[in-house]
């Protein structure tokens, strides 16, 4: 295989985060980004390396059969974002498990093989679900006329206008619309990354998905030359005007222009000014209130990211139920979301995060929910865990992409604590991670996937760890022959139950409908399982068709 050769074949599979396997006509295993399993493409060859190839996708010569007739977004295939638009929501999610489950499973140790693996959950919304985005300004093609929108993708210059974008809500597209319509019409001169000439850079947009709130942030560089006769505080103003006309579903809170001179193609904030309102608005998770602004870290996803604290809350469980006595280290802790969370059920929460202003923020809300137990520190965790007095009970991790440094991972694995939650956006960072945590005698007990991006390749991961604490717990063998197999088979669990009646009816069932069904069929349950918190509470009652569904599981683990 030369590097310039163009093959074509089947993509076979999909790794994470969008890597498809294309196996060429004498046999070559080539990688090919951006395809979609099924889908013949054609691909010229642009790495070839240590026996490994890499295709830059030319052609989509068959559609796969998993695809969609139309994809759901005019702007696919030509904007860089959403690889995995044109699959079915279904088969996004599907395909996401089975990455991650494949990458677990390549790492797991034999000792931990009975790790638990649950079904991923989905987004709340499939669409319109981003509560961030950060548009360009540019041409679509050279010298052509004023863009404003995402990169097209495989090019650093070009920008493609994304007025019908699928993943934000209609008051993104209308401020997105009127912005490009005003500075067009006045030929305002974007910056030219080359040249570092120009004026329009980025324009910010974030929407609370509970509250409606709007903020936008126009970023310009400081060179006002390019304006022609008016002056940049009339050009400003007029903009807002043009804005504020503009009905919207939300509520507009502020408007906003930030300075940036860097060279770099990123949002650098070297001084912003409010132009109308206030520079925050606020947002709700699980019942807490965050101050957010245009830069506050917080999860682009605000209704997937209840899902995933949710979830999380759920793998801690009863861990921290004596909260009087609990103290809980949040590594890599944002803006605090998780610290406060936790705060009411812990004594202490103590979160460690690099970005001073995430810090500040953290701070804020704590206070804003009335939250005296949490703590926040900036800085480094491999250098700030040195200085903790504190020891933890417990450890929640949610590190960056690149996962964590593993001077960091020693000190951490050191605290042995009995359990840890690990909150991953990168699931192969993760599966590193997990490599070391086994060998240092960590067990992986449960991984559950959320899925913050539809149409895009990536998911958040969460992972429940434990380690057995010799001090307070003795091994004993014991032979198969010493069972009692009928009591044996009667202790399937509520996971396993689950499992099968999704894989042998796609039903999906919660554990409140298997316990009402096994108290139905005499199954004895701890008291007050499945009753009502309150006398006057409604609880749902099992529909007949997962009714039939849970007794062909409880007969198959001759539980009946």
């Amino acid at each position: 295989m030369k590097k310039g050769q163009i093959v074509e074949g089947i993509i076979e599979r999909v790794d994470f985060p969008n890597k498809g396997i294309l196996r060429a006509e004498d046999g070559t295993r080539v990688i090919v980004k951006n395809a979609i399993m099924g889908q013949k493409v054609s691909a010229a060859v642009n790495k070839v390396r240590k026996g490994k190839c890499e295709g830059r996708l030319l052609e989509v010569l068959e559609k796969s059969a998993l695809e969609l007739p139309e994809p759901g977004c005019v702007h696919y295939g030509i904007c860089g974002g959403c690889t995995f638009q044109s699959l079915p929501y279904e088969e996004q999610l599907s395909m996401k498990e089975q990455q991650v489950k494949d990458l677990i499973d390549a790492v797991i140790t034999e000792e931990n093989k009975g790790y638990e693996f649950l079904p991923i959950k989905a987004s709340p919304r499939p669409k319109a679900y981003r509560n961030k985005m950060e548009f360009s300004f540019g041409d679509e093609y050279k010298d052509g006329p004023l863009a404003l929108g995402m990169h097209k993708r495989g090019s650093f210059y070009d920008i493609v206008n994304v007025g019908e974008c699928q993943i934000v809500d209609e008051d993104f597209r209308r401020v997105l619309k009127i912005t490009l319509e005003y500075f067009k019409e006045r030929q305002i001169p974007f910056y030219h990354k080359l040249r570092h000439t120009g004026y329009l850079r980025h324009f910010l947009v974030r929407k609370a998905a509970k509250t409606g709130e709007i903020l936008v942030d126009l970023v310009t560089t400081t060179q006002t030359d390019g304006l022609g006769a008016e002056t940049e505080s009339a050009l400003l103003d007029g903009w807002v005007k043009a804005l504020c006309a503009e009905t919207c579903d939300g509520v507009l809170k502020g408007i906003l222009h930030t300075k940036n001179d860097s060279v770099a193609d990123t949002i650098k904030n070297e001084g912003t000014d409010i132009l109308y309102g206030q520079d925050f608005f606020y947002e709700e998770l699980l019942g807490l209130k965050f101050k957010i602004t245009p830069f506050s870290f917080f999860q682009t996803n605000s209704l997937g990211a209840e899902v995933l604290y949710q979830t999380a809350r759920e793998f801690i469980g009863d861990a921290l139920d004596d909260g009087a006595s609990q103290t809980v280290f949040d590594l890599y802790s944002g803006t605090g979301t998780i610290a406060q969370i936790l705060s009411p059920v812990a004594k202490k929460v103590i979160g460690v995060e690099i970005v001073e202003e995430a810090v500040v923020a953290a701070r804020e809300n704590a206070a804003l929910n009335g939250l005296t137990n949490c703590e926040f520190i900036a800085g480094d965790v491999l250098k700030v865990i040195d200085t903790i007095e504190e020891k933890p009970d417990y450890i929640v991790l949610d590190p960056p992409r690149d996962g964590i440094h593993p001077k960091a991972l020693e000190k951490i694995i050191r605290y042995n604590v009995p359990q840890m939650v690990y909150i991953s956006c990168k699931p192969t960072s993760l599966a590193r991670d997990l490599e070391v945590l086994q060998a240092r005698g960590y067990k992986v007990k449960k991984v559950q996937c959320v899925d913050m991006f539809p149409a895009t390749g990536n998911v958040e991961t969460v992972c429940l760890l434990s380690k057995l604490n010799a001090k307070q717990h003795i091994e004993v063998d014991i032979h198969m022959d010493e069972l009692d197999l009928t009591d044996a088979e009667k202790k399937a669990t509520y996971s396993e139950i689950k499992e099968y009646v999704l894989e042998h009816t796609g039903l999906k069932v919660s554990s409140l409908y298997i316990a009402q069904v096994k108290q139905k069929c005499g199954i004895i349950e701890r008291e007050n399982y499945n009753k009502p918190k309150s006398d006057d509470a409604k609880q749902p009652q099992c529909p007949p068709d997962k009714e039939k569904a849970i007794k062909e599981a409880l007969k198959h683990f001759g539980m009946i």
